[in-house]
């Protein structure tokens, strides 16, 4: 089964000064709760994403175990969205959209993700048991993490 969440975030920043925060695969560690243990391995030449980049990295999001992820950054429309989706790592999908609006008195930020675990009624039940609670409050964690950095 395909699940989607939906979060949003308004942010008093202007556009330009959001997209080029979340622009930069390597602030994705300052908005990941430590106990995961986020590292990117990946030598990046360029700070800022673009269609096609590829990014790998280890997480510990369970157990501490650690594991290798591999996203792809397959869509890019500057300052407005951009879309990364698993290559390698713990889910059989994982799609993830990030929207940014100009609103008034800041920035809107939506992230839509649809995602769907391996292993069939396995996988089903690890998500009842901790997988959407984890997901859940790893958003949360970047909500109050963006706050900290961008203001309320």
């Amino acid at each position: 089964m395909v699940h989607a969440i939906r979060f949003e975030q308004k942010l008093p920043v202007d556009k330009d000064t959001l997209w080029t925060f979340v622009a930069s695969p390597l602030n994705l560690r300052l908005i990941t709760p430590e106990y995961m243990n986020f590292k990117v391995t990946s030598e990046l030449k360029q700070a800022v994403m673009y269609p096609g980049m590829m990014i790998t990295y280890k997480v510990s999001p369970l157990f501490n175990i650690p594991l290798n992820w591999c996203t792809e950054i397959t869509h890019v429309e500057e300052g407005a969205y951009f879309v990364d989706e698993q290559r390698q790592g713990p889910y059989r999908i994982w799609h993830h959209e990030h929207h940014l609006k100009e609103i008034s008195g800041g920035t809107l930020m939506t992230d839509i993700l649809h995602y769907q675990l391996p292993l069939g009624p396995i996988g089903e039940l690890a998500h009842a048991l901790f997988v959407k609670k984890q997901l859940k409050n790893i958003f949360d964690f970047r909500y109050k993490k963006l706050e900290v950095i961008l203001g309320r």
